[in-house]
């Protein structure tokens, strides 16, 4: 094969459309936006949602609750997750980054009881729930919050 020679992949390159470059380009003189009209017209056309003046559905629709700016997202962390880790390990948010139990720490990582712990650990977290607390210490284990 020689550099000549070479040639792209079928259907990796597209020709581009060049809008209003005469008219042997096939988007001559109106440049495919057809005749006269709001959207013929150079910042022409309408916002998104506009429903050609009637009322638009984000309005007709009734405003339900609201969004707490200072609600706090933990990262959840089932008991069952935790089985990987040897006896008398110390788990700490870094670890479980690393492990891949936790992608992102968000406003830290929350120890929910879901499933069985069968080890003895030592587990460093935000927040704990009450029957997770209770079964790690059940185990031997204990809990530290940070």
């Amino acid at each position: 094969m020689k550099l000549h020679e070479l040639k792209s992949a079928e259907g990796s390159r597209k020709i581009r459309n060049r809008v209003g470059r005469g008219s042997s380009s096939g988007n001559g003189k109106t440049a495919g936006r057809g005749q006269k009209g709001q959207k013929a017209r150079s910042g022409g056309g309408t916002r998104p949602g506009f429903e050609g003046g009637q009322t638009p559905l984000f309005r007709r629709l009734p405003k339900r609750g609201f969004t707490n700016i200072n609600a706090k997202e933990y990262a959840l962390v089932n008991l069952d997750q935790l089985n990987i880790f040897e006896d008398g390990t110390e788990v700490t948010p870094d670890i479980l980054k690393e492990k891949r139990i936790v992608r992102n720490e968000k406003s830290g990582v929350k120890i929910l009881g879901n499933g069985e712990l069968t080890k003895k650990l030592t587990v460093k977290a935000a927040k704990f729930s009450k029957s997770a607390e209770t079964a790690i210490t059940a185990k031997g284990g204990s809990i530290e919050v940070i």
